[in-house]
């Protein structure tokens, strides 16, 4: 079980553009968004909600990163189709969601939002216990300004 603090599981997965994405030479703040699946009501509607507030995010720093388990081709269509600004990484053997409590009791991925500072670290994580819930992007607002005024992103 991670915690707050704690140095965040390192992996390289293939993302939506062909390139392979490295947690540890994001060189800046991330945030992880780890979701069920491409084309689905909630994480459509979880991901378009941080697409529409994106501008948010880059001004505190962050970096948004969406993992599923579905496969490159699926991520480009569903990138496409909801113009979506930032990367969708394939964890098809959900062995980056395993190392970060987001792997479901049935082969899926659960919902879960991890913030990684520039220096690795977990300042954030919320695991949604129900699929049918998310965190607001004016949740994580308020929270990433919280980490900010700290001074601990």
């Amino acid at each position: 079980m991670l915690n707050i603090g704690d140095k965040a599981p390192d992996f390289t997965l293939e993302g939506d553009d062909g390139n392979q994405f490295t947690l540890s030479a994001a060189g800046e703040a991330v945030l992880l968004v780890f979701y069920p699946g491409d084309d689905t009501p909630v994480c459509t509607a979880q991901l378009c909600d941080y697409r529409d507030n994106i501008q948010a995010f880059r001004g505190l720093g962050v970096r948004v990163v969406g993992l599923s388990k579905d496969g490159r081709e699926s991520h480009i269509k569903f990138k496409e189709k909801h113009k979506l600004p930032f990367t969708l990484l394939s964890d098809t053997d959900l062995s980056v969601a395993e190392k970060y409590g987001a792997r479901g009791m049935m082969g899926g991925m659960k919902r879960a939002v991890v913030l990684v500072d520039k220096g690795g670290a977990i300042r954030y994580l919320h695991i949604e216990a129900v699929s049918l819930f998310k965190r607001s992007s004016e949740e994580l607002k308020d929270v990433l300004e919280g980490l900010k005024a700290e001074g601990t992103l």
